[in-house]
């Protein structure tokens, strides 16, 4: 995989998916600009070195989110990859819902991808074109009990993506969706034994996803070996979600 020349912006780059993904994009030549709420951020920047670039941005400020893209560009001079991998879990039954938390999942989850992608269409379509790959779940595809917000806000992802992707097509803006399953993050070692016991146990490979599985995915998405995959919402489920089709 070749991404020498190529920047991209990342959100949630501070752990889990968001990391993976600058460390493998850095690995094939990317440079990156990773943001992060957390400060984690700065560690993986370390961790790369000087091809990557750390800001603090929480996504749910488009002020913010507006100047992390700012950042790719003044830079290191052009925005090729937008990567909207911020994003936070919540459960929950829909009759014990409190709306603050609906208002906190719709912002962090579907209202920072919108900033990101918006942002990044600004720049890319007045630049001769990009890629936008933004972060559902699996949670999108099917219901199943205490996830109906978190769902609600992964299947906005998807309607989102699809409509950048037939409205930017022209301006050679490619927006994909990636849509992955129970993956081996932070989240999934700090989550209840149980509750990891029975979705390992749904998945037919038999294994949770490794964090770089997932970023090969984007590498691919972001490389010029892709360039005809636009509006694809692509599963990276070990099979998990077949089975509910």
């Amino acid at each position: 995989m070749d991404l020498n020349g190529k920047v991209a912006v990342i959100t949630g780059a501070g752990s889990g998916l968001g990391r993976a993904a600058a460390q493998v994009l850095a690995g094939y030549g990317a440079k990156v600009v990773l943001g992060d709420i957390t400060g984690a951020e700065h560690a993986t920047a370390a961790a790369i070195g000087k091809s990557a670039l750390a800001r603090h941005c929480d996504v749910r400020d488009e002020v913010q989110v507006a100047a992390l893209v700012a950042a790719a560009v003044e830079t290191f001079g052009r925005l090729d990859a937008m990567l909207n991998v911020a994003g936070v879990s919540f459960f929950g039954l829909l009759g014990d819902l409190d709306m603050a938390d609906y208002e906190r999942i719709l912002d962090i989850d579907l209202r920072g991808v919108v900033h990101g992608t918006k942002h990044a269409i600004r720049v890319m379509s007045g630049a001769g074109g990009g890629v936008i790959l933004n972060w559902a779940s699996v949670a999108a595809l099917g219901a199943k009990p205490a996830t109906s917000v978190y769902s609600a806000a992964k299947a906005g992802i998807i309607a989102v993506t699809r409509a950048a992707a037939v409205e930017y097509a022209k301006a050679g803006v490619r927006a994909n969706a990636i849509v992955p399953g129970m993956f081996m993050t932070e989240a999934a070692a700090n989550a209840p034994a149980d509750m990891i016991t029975q979705l390992l146990a749904s998945i037919p490979v038999g294994r949770g996803g490794e964090p770089r599985e997932c970023a090969e995915l984007a590498a691919f998405l972001i490389s010029d070996r892709a360039k005809f995959i636009n509006g694809a919402v692509l599963v990276i489920d070990g099979g998990q979600s077949a089975q509910l089709a």
